[in-house]
Protein backbone atom coordinates (compact mmCIF):
# COMPACT_ATOMS: atom_id res chain seq x y z
CA UNK A 1 0.00 0.00 0.00
CA UNK A 2 1.62 3.24 -1.15
CA UNK A 3 -1.18 5.75 -0.68
CA UNK A 4 -0.07 9.19 0.45
CA UNK A 5 -3.45 10.20 1.87
CA UNK A 6 -5.40 8.25 4.50
CA UNK A 7 -8.17 5.98 3.21
CA UNK A 8 -11.72 6.59 4.42
CA UNK A 9 -12.01 5.26 7.98
CA UNK A 10 -14.13 2.28 8.85
CA UNK A 11 -17.12 2.93 11.08
CA UNK A 12 -15.22 1.85 14.19
CA UNK A 13 -12.14 3.92 13.34
CA UNK A 14 -14.37 6.94 12.72
CA UNK A 15 -15.96 6.38 16.14
CA UNK A 16 -12.54 6.07 17.82
CA UNK A 17 -11.33 9.28 16.20
CA UNK A 18 -14.50 11.08 17.28
CA UNK A 19 -14.07 9.75 20.82
CA UNK A 20 -10.44 10.88 20.91
CA UNK A 21 -11.42 14.39 19.85
CA UNK A 22 -14.16 14.52 22.48
CA UNK A 23 -11.58 13.50 25.10
CA UNK A 24 -9.12 16.08 23.76
CA UNK A 25 -11.65 18.87 24.39
CA UNK A 26 -12.01 17.76 28.02
CA UNK A 27 -8.26 17.43 28.51
CA UNK A 28 -7.36 20.79 26.95
CA UNK A 29 -9.94 22.54 29.14
CA UNK A 30 -8.46 21.06 32.33
CA UNK A 31 -4.76 21.16 31.45
CA UNK A 32 -2.72 23.58 33.60
CA UNK A 33 -5.80 24.26 35.77
CA UNK A 34 -4.31 22.85 38.98
CA UNK A 35 -6.80 19.99 39.11
CA UNK A 36 -6.98 17.88 42.25
CA UNK A 37 -4.99 14.64 42.25
CA UNK A 38 -6.07 11.45 43.96
CA UNK A 39 -3.97 8.31 44.42
CA UNK A 40 -5.46 4.97 43.39
CA UNK A 41 -4.88 1.65 45.13
CA UNK A 42 -1.96 0.89 42.81
CA UNK A 43 -0.39 4.24 43.86
CA UNK A 44 -0.90 5.80 40.42
CA UNK A 45 -2.46 9.28 40.22
CA UNK A 46 -5.89 10.06 38.82
CA UNK A 47 -7.55 13.41 38.14
CA UNK A 48 -10.91 14.75 37.05
CA UNK A 49 -9.48 14.96 33.53
CA UNK A 50 -8.80 11.20 33.48
CA UNK A 51 -12.30 10.30 34.63
CA UNK A 52 -14.22 12.83 32.55
CA UNK A 53 -12.30 12.11 29.35
CA UNK A 54 -12.89 8.37 29.73
CA UNK A 55 -16.60 8.99 30.28
CA UNK A 56 -16.92 10.92 27.02
CA UNK A 57 -14.94 8.26 25.14
CA UNK A 58 -17.17 5.55 26.54
CA UNK A 59 -20.30 7.51 25.66
CA UNK A 60 -19.26 7.98 22.03
CA UNK A 61 -18.29 4.33 21.55
CA UNK A 62 -21.37 2.97 23.34
CA UNK A 63 -23.68 5.15 21.25
CA UNK A 64 -22.17 3.83 18.00
CA UNK A 65 -21.53 0.22 19.02
CA UNK A 66 -23.57 -0.73 22.09
CA UNK A 67 -22.80 -4.42 21.61
CA UNK A 68 -19.04 -3.94 21.94
CA UNK A 69 -17.16 -4.61 25.16
CA UNK A 70 -15.26 -1.89 27.01
CA UNK A 71 -12.16 -2.03 29.23
CA UNK A 72 -11.15 1.34 30.62
CA UNK A 73 -8.45 2.52 33.00
CA UNK A 74 -10.84 4.60 35.12
CA UNK A 75 -14.44 3.41 34.62
CA UNK A 76 -13.85 -0.32 34.54
CA UNK A 77 -14.92 -3.03 32.14
CA UNK A 78 -18.08 -4.42 30.64
CA UNK A 79 -18.62 -7.39 28.32
CA UNK A 80 -14.91 -8.21 28.11
CA UNK A 81 -15.81 -11.43 26.28
CA UNK A 82 -17.55 -9.53 23.44
CA UNK A 83 -16.44 -10.07 19.84
CA UNK A 84 -15.09 -6.50 19.81
CA UNK A 85 -13.42 -5.08 22.93
CA UNK A 86 -12.37 -1.44 23.27
CA UNK A 87 -9.22 -0.86 25.37
CA UNK A 88 -8.96 2.72 26.66
CA UNK A 89 -6.50 4.74 28.70
CA UNK A 90 -7.91 8.29 28.68
CA UNK A 91 -4.65 9.89 29.86
CA UNK A 92 -1.61 7.68 29.53
CA UNK A 93 0.93 9.81 31.37
CA UNK A 94 -1.18 11.33 34.15
CA UNK A 95 1.99 12.30 36.03
CA UNK A 96 3.05 14.42 33.06
CA UNK A 97 -0.43 15.97 32.90
CA UNK A 98 -0.23 16.84 36.59
CA UNK A 99 3.31 18.26 36.27
CA UNK A 100 2.08 20.30 33.26
CA UNK A 101 4.32 19.04 30.49
CA UNK A 102 2.73 17.68 27.32
CA UNK A 103 4.02 14.10 27.28
CA UNK A 104 0.67 12.40 27.76
CA UNK A 105 -1.90 10.94 25.42
CA UNK A 106 -5.27 9.30 24.99
CA UNK A 107 -5.03 5.66 23.92
CA UNK A 108 -7.96 3.91 22.23
CA UNK A 109 -7.36 0.38 20.97
CA UNK A 110 -9.75 -2.23 19.60
CA UNK A 111 -9.43 -5.99 19.93
CA UNK A 112 -11.40 -8.33 17.67
CA UNK A 113 -11.60 -11.92 18.90
CA UNK A 114 -8.36 -11.48 20.81
CA UNK A 115 -6.43 -9.68 18.06
CA UNK A 116 -5.62 -5.97 18.16
CA UNK A 117 -6.97 -4.48 14.94
CA UNK A 118 -7.24 -0.70 15.41
CA UNK A 119 -5.50 2.05 17.34
CA UNK A 120 -5.83 5.78 17.94
CA UNK A 121 -3.09 7.59 19.88
CA UNK A 122 -3.98 11.22 20.55
CA UNK A 123 -1.61 13.66 22.23
CA UNK A 124 -3.79 16.78 22.25
CA UNK A 125 -1.35 19.21 23.88
CA UNK A 126 1.79 17.84 22.24
CA UNK A 127 0.00 18.08 18.91
CA UNK A 128 0.12 14.55 17.48
CA UNK A 129 -2.69 12.25 16.40
CA UNK A 130 -1.72 8.79 15.15
CA UNK A 131 -4.06 6.08 13.99
CA UNK A 132 -4.10 2.77 12.18
CA UNK A 133 -6.33 -0.15 11.32
CA UNK A 134 -5.41 -3.49 9.85
CA UNK A 135 -4.61 -3.34 6.15
CA UNK A 136 -4.94 0.44 5.93
CA UNK A 137 -1.50 1.68 6.99
CA UNK A 138 -0.47 3.89 9.89
CA UNK A 139 -0.85 7.66 9.87
CA UNK A 140 0.35 10.61 11.94
CA UNK A 141 -1.38 13.98 11.46
CA UNK A 142 -2.47 12.73 8.04
CA UNK A 143 1.00 11.62 6.89
CA UNK A 144 1.85 7.97 6.14
CA UNK A 145 4.17 6.33 8.67
CA UNK A 146 6.87 3.78 7.99
CA UNK A 147 9.55 2.32 10.23
CA UNK A 148 13.26 2.53 9.43
CA UNK A 149 15.22 -0.19 7.66
CA UNK A 150 18.36 0.03 9.82
CA UNK A 151 19.76 -3.44 10.35
CA UNK A 152 22.71 -3.10 12.75
CA UNK A 153 22.86 -2.22 16.43
CA UNK A 154 25.78 0.13 15.77
CA UNK A 155 23.50 2.32 13.64
CA UNK A 156 20.35 1.99 15.74
CA UNK A 157 18.59 4.24 18.25
CA UNK A 158 16.70 2.60 21.10
CA UNK A 159 14.22 4.33 23.41
CA UNK A 160 13.48 2.75 26.79
CA UNK A 161 10.92 3.33 29.53
CA UNK A 162 9.51 1.68 32.66
CA UNK A 163 12.53 -0.55 33.21
CA UNK A 164 12.12 -1.34 36.93
CA UNK A 165 11.36 -5.02 36.42
CA UNK A 166 14.16 -5.42 33.89
CA UNK A 167 16.57 -3.69 36.30
CA UNK A 168 15.79 -6.36 38.91
CA UNK A 169 16.13 -9.25 36.48
CA UNK A 170 19.07 -11.42 35.36
CA UNK A 171 18.82 -9.68 31.96
CA UNK A 172 19.91 -6.28 33.34
CA UNK A 173 23.58 -6.89 32.64
CA UNK A 174 22.80 -8.01 29.09
CA UNK A 175 20.71 -4.88 28.59
CA UNK A 176 23.67 -2.77 29.68
CA UNK A 177 25.88 -4.56 27.15
CA UNK A 178 23.27 -3.87 24.45
CA UNK A 179 23.22 -0.17 25.33
CA UNK A 180 26.99 -0.03 24.84
CA UNK A 181 26.58 -1.28 21.27
CA UNK A 182 23.90 1.17 20.14
CA UNK A 183 24.34 4.40 18.24
CA UNK A 184 21.93 6.20 20.58
CA UNK A 185 19.93 5.42 23.71
CA UNK A 186 16.97 7.62 24.62
CA UNK A 187 14.02 7.56 27.02
CA UNK A 188 11.23 9.37 25.20
CA UNK A 189 8.57 7.36 27.02
CA UNK A 190 4.83 6.79 26.79
CA UNK A 191 3.25 7.46 23.38
CA UNK A 192 6.19 9.39 21.97
CA UNK A 193 8.75 6.68 21.46
CA UNK A 194 6.16 4.54 19.64
CA UNK A 195 5.21 7.44 17.36
CA UNK A 196 8.93 7.96 16.66
CA UNK A 197 9.43 4.25 16.00
CA UNK A 198 6.51 4.14 13.56
CA UNK A 199 7.91 7.22 11.81
CA UNK A 200 11.38 5.68 11.39
CA UNK A 201 13.07 8.10 13.80
CA UNK A 202 14.04 5.52 16.41
CA UNK A 203 14.51 1.84 15.70
CA UNK A 204 13.51 -0.04 18.86
CA UNK A 205 11.58 0.43 22.10
CA UNK A 206 11.98 -1.59 25.31
CA UNK A 207 9.70 -1.48 28.36
CA UNK A 208 9.30 -3.93 31.23
CA UNK A 209 6.45 -2.47 33.32
CA UNK A 210 3.37 -1.69 31.23
CA UNK A 211 -0.34 -2.36 31.19
CA UNK A 212 -2.18 -3.48 28.06
CA UNK A 213 -4.19 -0.24 28.15
CA UNK A 214 -0.94 1.74 27.76
CA UNK A 215 0.01 0.00 24.53
CA UNK A 216 -3.08 -1.55 22.89
CA UNK A 217 -3.56 1.27 20.38
CA UNK A 218 0.16 1.49 19.64
CA UNK A 219 0.51 -2.16 18.62
CA UNK A 220 -1.55 -1.68 15.46
CA UNK A 221 0.12 1.65 14.69
CA UNK A 222 3.64 0.20 14.86
CA UNK A 223 2.75 -2.96 12.97
CA UNK A 224 0.87 -1.11 10.22
CA UNK A 225 3.95 1.11 9.85
CA UNK A 226 5.92 -2.06 9.06
CA UNK A 227 7.34 -2.75 12.50
CA UNK A 228 7.04 -5.61 14.95
CA UNK A 229 5.51 -5.46 18.43
CA UNK A 230 5.79 -8.27 20.99
CA UNK A 231 6.57 -8.77 24.64
CA UNK A 232 10.25 -9.05 25.61
CA UNK A 233 10.26 -12.82 25.11
CA UNK A 234 8.82 -12.45 21.61
CA UNK A 235 5.26 -13.45 22.52
CA UNK A 236 2.15 -11.91 21.00
CA UNK A 237 0.62 -8.96 22.84
CA UNK A 238 -2.55 -9.78 24.79
CA UNK A 239 -4.59 -8.59 27.75
CA UNK A 240 -1.99 -9.86 30.24
CA UNK A 241 1.08 -8.36 28.53
CA UNK A 242 3.38 -6.39 30.84
CA UNK A 243 6.57 -6.01 28.77
CA UNK A 244 7.36 -4.62 25.32
CA UNK A 245 9.86 -5.11 22.57
CA UNK A 246 8.83 -3.00 19.57
CA UNK A 247 11.20 -2.57 16.64
CA UNK A 248 11.47 -1.83 12.97
CA UNK A 249 11.20 -5.58 12.48
CA UNK A 250 14.68 -6.03 11.03
CA UNK A 251 16.27 -5.63 14.47
CA UNK A 252 13.69 -7.56 16.48
CA UNK A 253 15.47 -10.88 16.94
CA UNK A 254 18.85 -9.19 17.39
CA UNK A 255 17.61 -6.95 20.22
CA UNK A 256 15.66 -9.74 21.91
CA UNK A 257 18.66 -12.07 21.90
CA UNK A 258 21.02 -9.30 23.02
CA UNK A 259 18.89 -8.69 26.14
CA UNK A 260 18.91 -12.40 26.90
CA UNK A 261 15.41 -13.39 25.80
CA UNK A 262 16.55 -15.30 22.71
Amino acid sequence: MNATTPPPPSARLAAALEAAEAAARVIRALYQQNVAVQVKADKSPVTEADVQSEKVIRAVLAARFPEDGFFGEETGSERRDAEYLWLVDPIDGTKAFVREYPMFSTQIGLMHRGRLVLGVSSAPVYGELAWAERGQGAWLNGQRLHVSNLATLEDAALSAGNLKTLARSPQWGAYGALVAQLSRIRGYGDFLHYHLLAAGKVDAVVESDVNILDIAALVTIVEEAGGRFTDLSGGEVGLDTTTVLATNGVLHTTVREAIGFG
